[in-house]
Formats: C-alpha cells, structure tokens, sequence
C-alpha cells in the first residue's frame, strides 16, 4: 500500500495528530493571554494551521463559523499581501473572507530560516538565506471576536444598515512587520474602537498565538525534515476530500434506504387512518 500511494498511513496519522495539536495549543495561548470576556470566557476564536499553497491541514476544536470561512480569508491575505519572516496581517473584511466586522483574522507564514542537515552536509559554509529568498513552509491564522471594533453601537453589534455602520472594515493590511507592530497602522485601529487597551491587549494575544504555532510547526521540521512534513502537510487535504467523499456516499444510501423503511412504516398508519375515517363517516 506504501508504494501505490506514496506514503505510509500510520505515519500521515502521527502528522495529522502533530498538526492538530500545534492548532489547540495556538487556541490555548489565544485564550490564557488575551484579556477580554469575549475571548477568555466565550471562548469566541478559532485557530488553525495551513499548507505552503494556503490549504487547511489542522484545526482546532474551536468555532464551526469562524474555521470554515477562514481559509477565504488566508487567501485574500496571500493574494493582496506579502509575508515575509516575522510579518503578520490581519483583517476582517467580509469581502474578503470575513464574517461579522467583530471578527479579526491574523496571519502569518512560518519560515525555516537555518539549513538543514543535509544542506550542512552538502557545502562547507552554508550561505544565510535571504529574507527576500525564503518561501513560507506553513501559514497560520487565527480569528477572534474583538469586544468593540467600532461604528455607532458599543460592542459593533447594532442594527446598522449597511457594513459601514458597522464598524471599522479592515482590508489584508500588515500589522506587523519584520517582527515590530506597525504602530501606524496600530494606532489607527484603536483610534477607531472603543476600549482601546483592552483591544491592543486582545491583538498581542492573536500575535502569541501565531508566534507559539509557528514555533511548534518548526519543532516538527527540525525533527523529520522540512521536506517530509510538507509532503504529509500535502496528503491532508487529499485525504480529508476522500473520506468526506466517502461519508457523503455512505449518507446518501443510508438516507434512501431511511426514506425507504419510514415509507413501508407510515404507509399501513394512512391505510389505518383512512379506513378508521371510513367507518365515522358511515356511522
């Protein structure tokens, strides 16, 4: 079976489980260092972990809204942004794959930025790569519910009519670069909101996450290779459509053959029924 399908099972298995780990913990972070109500008692965030090509390979055990338009906003972020080692975006553009304005998305890629082994194997004095050489392994995000993000109700969450009484709509910008906040774009979010402390607090805590996921994503690289753990990080998402293809199939006959058996159940009531009509209507 290795050799028909390139790769060993109970080895994709262990990747699937380290990945999916790297995702709760990110959400653990999230939720011991951040400072609002919103996130650490309603736990209202969701993290999750993505290939180099921007595809799903993990998720937490979080919020079903947030995870599944998550990868939109991924892809919104890689398509009108560059990340570099240390940069992080974030928006919440609905237009770009956010929900409600509330809802903030970070994101960041994970770069290896020392040789490996076997490159240290190859050349005496291996050169430092280049920041602007360096291709993200990994990608990963993070979305949760600010307690104000603008707009002319407290809490963003008012009747308005259209998105920009909603609040402050924040497209794929850097809020961090090379490491540092970009106070620029800092300061103008929070002179937007309410609350702004608390909102700064709750935006370093999404930054923790992201810093604690990409360190444990490195962790699994320097344990088996970058080039291992991008081929299994690959095989996720194939196997993921698999067995949802394959559920799906297996729901679909069990549905039929549920219509089915309720027909041949409720089909002798009506008889019954209408024959207990009948005799009324005689007498």
């Amino acid at each position: 079976m290795k050799r028909k399908t390139g790769f060993d099972p109970t080895t994709l298995e262990i990747y699937r489980a380290l990945y999916t780990s790297v995702a709760e913990e990110m959400g653990i972070t999230l939720r011991r260092t951040a400072h609002s109500p919103n996130i650490k008692e309603r736990r209202d965030y969701s993290c999750a972990v993505f290939d180099r090509a921007g595809r799903v390979i993990a998720q937490g055990d979080h919020m079903p809204v947030h995870l599944g338009s998550m990868p939109l906003a991924v892809a919104a972020a890689l398509r009108q942004t560059t990340l570099a080692p240390g940069d992080v975006v974030a928006l919440n553009d609905p237009f770009a794959g956010g929900t409600h304005l509330p809802d903030v998305t970070l994101v960041a890629g994970v770069f290896n930025q020392r040789p490996e082994a076997r490159d240290l194997r190859l050349v005496k004095k291996p050169r430092k790569p280049q920041a602007s050489s360096l291709k993200p392994l990994f990608y990963v995000a993070n979305r949760a519910h600010h307690a104000d993000i603008g707009g002319a109700t407290p809490g963003s969450m008012g009747m308005a009519t259209d998105v920009y009484g909603e609040g402050l709509r924040i497209p794929p910008v850097h809020i961090v670069r090379g490491g540092r906040v970009a106070e620029d774009v800092m300061r103008l979010v929070l002179a937007n909101v309410r609350v702004e402390a608390e909102r700064r607090a709750d935006f370093e805590a999404q930054i923790g996450s992201l810093k604690t996921g990409a360190a444990r994503l490195l962790e699994i690289i320097g344990r088996s290779g970058g080039r291992e753990a991008r081929e299994y990080a690959a095989h996720l998402p194939r196997r993921g459509g698999r067995r949802a293809r394959e559920r799906g199939a297996h729901g679909a006959h069990r549905s039929r053959r549920a219509a089915l058996d309720s027909h041949q159940r409720l089909a002798p009531r009506a008889g019954r029924g209408r024959e207990r009509r009948d005799l009324a209507a005689h007498r």
